[in-house]
């Protein structure tokens, strides 16, 4: 029986021909490069190549390199190493830890006090400098060069992301930057592409031809007779369509969930309050003095247009004024400064979720009633896998005429319990607003104990001028997002955020194993 000949679309045939022509396995990256596609749009024809025979497909497993996205944004501005040694050797002097992020500013050059000192733990240890007394200096400036080639690596590693192996030179160098979370390793799995013999037999015979080839019949292509001349694509219904990807719910939005129906499960109502906040709310209704290092700029996002907003409580401002500058009739004497009511109409994004607390307070005064909020709050950070500029918090008051230390210890007990924290301790601790003051633990099979609240009873200077008279009130806040990668085994904060379907799917398993467990 004589080969008979093969009619192809235009792009099936020329991956027969890359393929035929190449003595050894193609990827199909590599493909998709030689006709300047994607690899999606190659997907069909490759199905449909292999069920005609004249390809085979396999499978191999790549481990990669990828920067994360505090590897991109140093790979924009430089490392933090970098950056320091540039302003060492631009600035001429000895500098103090804590001024270097000024003087570098001076020098055009952006870096904080956090990078400043992870700076200084890198080059202290290749012998670029010392620091005696707090005072940074130079040693072997001559060490730019081997500074500068870590800054190399990161151009390196994103040319060859998706795409080459781990250079093994290197590896010392990429472990520090796996264990700093500039890079990450993936595994990518990547199609290999071999011609068959029945196709390289039947293309030396000449018998793979291609043609124009449509899927459907028109009326334009009837009455003009082209119909003669080109090939009508059969379906081939054997072959699996691509499969689109399943919907799943976000893992972390179903863990907030589950955190808001503990909170009313033990009788608190869920308020809330604005993202941009007036100072007034954020700080100086909780008794939080207009110095405090806390309400800088570093610590602080500060918003530009518009700066400030509006106070229409006159008596509620002159009662907070009097507490900061004498103690009114707290029973305290107060900061002993003149309080500025210009400070406090300053619009912030809100450092803390207090500040819907104290909202909730001046709205319904005395009483009896418990609320909570679960929602994002806004702090200056380094985004790195344990920080995040922006993060989630839960809040919650407890208002009552005669509630005691030992309620509140019971209520976060409680609450430890229902978010599946079963063993618990508490030690006194500090804070500016709450007076006593504990620090909740929880405790970890792998991580030991953890901190996971910060509590206290709201003191009288925050209570009186928000007119509470007669009711105690126990305070609490939680950093959610810490709890959730606790609870789920994520390392790294930036993955509660993921969008990417894997991502979203996989720890959606640990999610559903930790709603389970609850139930054991």
């Amino acid at each position: 029986m004589s080969d008979q000949e093969i009619v192809l679309p235009q792009q099936e045939f020329d991956i027969v021909k890359i393929l035929v022509n190449t003595q050894s396995s193609v990827s199909i990256n590599e493909v998709a490069s030689r006709l300047s596609t994607d690899v999606n749009s190659l997907m069909r024809g490759i199905a449909e190549l292999e069920n005609m025979g004249l390809l085979m497909i396999n499978r191999r497993s790549l481990r990669i390199l990828e920067l994360t996205d505090e590897g991109r944004r140093y790979l924009e501005i430089g490392l933090p190493e970098v950056r320091l040694l540039r302003v060492l050797l631009n600035c001429g002097c000895k500098p103090v830890i804590n001024e270097v992020p000024n003087i570098a500013k001076n020098l055009g050059i952006d870096i904080t006090t956090n990078e400043v000192n992870y700076a200084i733990s890198v080059l202290a240890r290749l012998g670029v400098l010392r620091v005696n007394k707090g005072v940074i200096e130079l040693i072997d400036g001559n060490k730019y060069v081997e500074v500068n080639n870590r800054q190399n690596v990161l151009n390196m590693i994103k040319s060859v992301a998706y795409e080459s192996e781990i250079p093994k030179e290197l590896n010392q160098l990429i472990q520090e930057f796996l264990r700093r979370g500039i890079v990450r390793v993936k595994e990518r799995s990547e199609l290999i592409l071999t011609a068959t013999d029945k196709a390289r037999d039947l293309f030396m015979k000449g018998l793979i031809k291609t043609s124009m080839v449509i899927t459907a019949l028109t009326p334009e292509l009837i009455r003009s007779g082209d119909w003669r001349n080109v090939i009508i694509k059969r379906f081939d219904l054997s072959i699996p369509p691509p499969q689109a990807p399943i919907v799943t719910k976000h893992f972390f939005a179903e863990f907030l969930k589950f955190v808001r129906e503990v909170f009313v499960s033990l009788g608190f109502e869920e308020v809330q309050g604005p993202h941009v906040e007036l100072e007034f709310w954020n700080f100086d209704a909780l008794f939080q003095a207009q110095d405090h290092p806390a309400r800088e700029i570093h610590d602080t996002y500060f918003l530009r247009y518009p700066s400030v907003g509006k106070l229409l409580d006159n008596e509620l401002v002159g009662r907070v004024s009097r507490t900061h500058e004498d103690g009114w009739i707290t029973g305290s004497i107060g900061w002993g400064y003149k309080w500025d009511p210009g400070r406090a109409v300053r619009l912030v994004l809100r450092t803390q979720t207090t500040s819907v607390s104290v909202r909730t307070l001046y709205r319904r005064g005395d009483g009896e009633y418990r609320a909570f909020t679960v929602d994002r709050v806004f702090r200056p950070e380094v985004l790195d896998p344990k920080h995040s500029m922006e993060f989630h918090q839960a809040d919650g008051i407890v208002v009552g005429e005669n509630l005691s230390f030992k309620h509140l210890l019971g209520v976060l007990e409680a609450l430890a319990r229902g978010m599946g924290l079963r063993k618990v301790m508490f030690k006194p601790a500090y804070f500016p607003f709450t007076s006593p003051s504990a620090e909740g633990y929880a405790y970890h099979e792998k991580l030991g104990w953890i901190e996971f609240v910060g509590s206290g009873m709201f003191r009288p200077e925050v209570i009186m001028p928000l007119g509470i008279k007669k009711s105690r009130v126990l305070a609490f806040g939680m950093g959610i997002d810490r709890i959730a990668m606790i609870l789920m085994n994520i390392e790294d904060i930036r993955d509660l955020f993921s969008r990417d379907i894997n991502t979203i799917r996989n720890y959606w398993s640990n999610y559903s194993r930790f709603i389970n467990s609850l139930f054991v």
